[in-house]
């Protein structure tokens, strides 16, 4: 299916169909899923980074468990807002993933995520050995929340 921008995004989903937002890092995966009504994210599990079809095997199987319609993906923006190597690496990784999966995907900036997902979770009082297993999966709720804002009709 491809990126696609905003309208095409929106205009692929069906009514009930959810969102799965993926936070992809060099060593872990943070998951988060919308509900079906796509106004509420939340952190949904941390996969391991391996290789590209393996990934996708655990994304797809999430994806058909779950009834998702689309793929939020991280796109980590230089400070200057242009698309450095971390980014392209994202593009290139969501590439994959949807040609895997079979799913549209849109690609969300996800400066600072990690660290409003830090921020919150140490005013939770959540412990940082506690922070540092569900940090991924936090920052993927962050980023489909994003996601979420912008589909919204307004």
């Amino acid at each position: 299916m491809g990126l696609h921008n905003l309208a095409e995004f929106a205009g692929l989903l069906q009514p009930g169909q959810r969102l799965l937002a993926l936070d992809p890092g060099s060593k872990r995966i943070g998951v988060a899923l919308s509900d079906v009504g796509r106004a509420v994210a939340s952190p949904y599990r941390v996969l391991a980074r391996a290789k590209m079809k393996q990934n996708a095997t655990e994304i797809a199987a999430i994806c058909a468990r779950e009834g998702v319609g689309g793929l939020v993906v991280g796109l980590a923006l230089e400070a200057d807002q242009r698309l450095g190597p971390r980014a392209q690496a994202a593009r290139d990784w969501a590439h994959g993933i949807s040609a895997a999966t079979g799913l549209p995907v849109l690609m969300v900036d996800e400066s600072l995520t990690s660290f409003e997902a830090h921020e919150q979770m140490i005013e939770a009082g959540v412990s940082r050995a506690r922070r540092a297993e569900v940090i991924d999966k936090v920052a993927a709720a962050a980023i489909l929340r994003r996601a979420i804002a912008l589909l919204s009709p307004r």
